[in-house]
């Protein structure tokens, strides 16, 4: 009489329970392996370099002489320095300039235009990324001769008016304004589309029903678009923080004469551009690391201010 392994012991016998384990444990560890490669990348590119900034800002780091241990030196001649103080003035200065009115009218045509109805709609989308795209060396060009001092078209304009010609490289506030309409400018169009695409997600019907109850335009925009974008708002404050604490292009392409320190008294040098002034134009390593540190914790406090500012706008129930 011939028997047959009953379908448990074969089951056992084929190994089906090890292969169902190892099943297990490849979905359980997949997904860290799939990641592995950006956070490798992150280490290698990303971490390490601000570790290692960290430990030169303790040295007088000369590249081609000795490194000495100095501890806390570094940051200690920093707060004496006023070039640091006034690069700190300076990029504050132009990120409030550049940052604050470009949100805020990003915000409002991303309003307006999710409710205008417009031929070529499309195309008009596209262009706003133009800015966005062209070389920032360019746009320096350009706003450079438009800001120029004896041909420029501004001061054209404010002749017309009987307003004598301004030097808005040289002087500190015409300076600033010039960078952040570089900056406003470049920046504008990808702002407004990034908040005009999380619109489209807003139900129509929601609008709808509170100009049935009565709403207008700026109750529906305080009511309904603001809470609707909170989280594109914080990305767009967090971003362009980061992002307008670290500007370095348009003020060095600006000034000719000294590019590094942005004129001859400095009037728009930032922190970025006094970090690289010290590195590798007085080969001053371990000073400048200390700049990059100070640089870094002011943009992560506050970045953090603004991301615990801004997510305090809670949507409508």
């Amino acid at each position: 009489m011939t028997t047959h392994p009953s379908p448990v012991s074969g089951t056992l016998r084929t190994g089906s329970v090890p292969t169902r384990i190892r099943r297990g444990l490849g979905e359980r560890f997949a997904p860290y392996v799939y990641i592995a490669p950006f956070y490798l990348i992150f280490a290698v590119f990303g971490l390490f370099p601000l570790l290692f900034t960290f430990y030169v800002a303790l040295f007088d780091w000369n590249p081609i002489g000795e490194h000495t241990y100095i501890g806390l030196d570094n940051f200690t001649r920093l707060l004496d320095d006023p070039r640091f103080w006034k690069a700190t003035r300076n990029t504050i200065s132009i990120w409030l300039l550049s940052t604050v009115p470009q949100l805020i009218a990003a915000l409002f045509l991303a309003h307006l235009l999710n409710h205008a109805r417009l031929r070529f709609a499309v195309f008009f989308r596209m262009t706003m990324l133009v800015p966005y795209i062209t070389s920032v060396a360019a746009t320096a060009i350009v706003f450079a001769q438009m800001f120029d001092r004896d041909y420029g078209l501004l001061n054209w304009l404010l002749g017309l008016v009987g307003i004598g010609p301004i030097n808005f490289v040289q002087s500190g506030w015409g300076s600033h304004v010039m960078i952040a309409v570089m900056v406003a400018w470049r920046w504008f169009g990808y702002t407004t589309l990034l908040y005009l695409a999380s619109l489209q997600a807003v139900p129509r019907e929601t609008y709808e029903a509170a100009s049935v109850d009565g709403a207008g335009g700026w109750k529906q925009f305080t009511h309904i678009t603001v809470p609707s974008l909170r989280p594109v708002i914080v990305f767009t404050i967090v971003t362009s923080t980061i992002g307008g604490l670290q500007i370095f292009t348009e003020p060095l392409l600006i000034s000719r004469a000294a590019p590094l320190t942005c004129g001859p008294t400095r009037e728009c040098q930032t922190l970025t551009l006094f970090l690289y002034e010290q590195g590798f134009g007085a080969f001053q390593f371990g000073y400048a690391a200390a700049i990059g540190v100070a640089l870094f914790v002011m943009v992560v406090v506050i970045a953090l201010i603004n991301y615990l500012l801004s997510t305090r706008i809670r949507p409508e129930r």
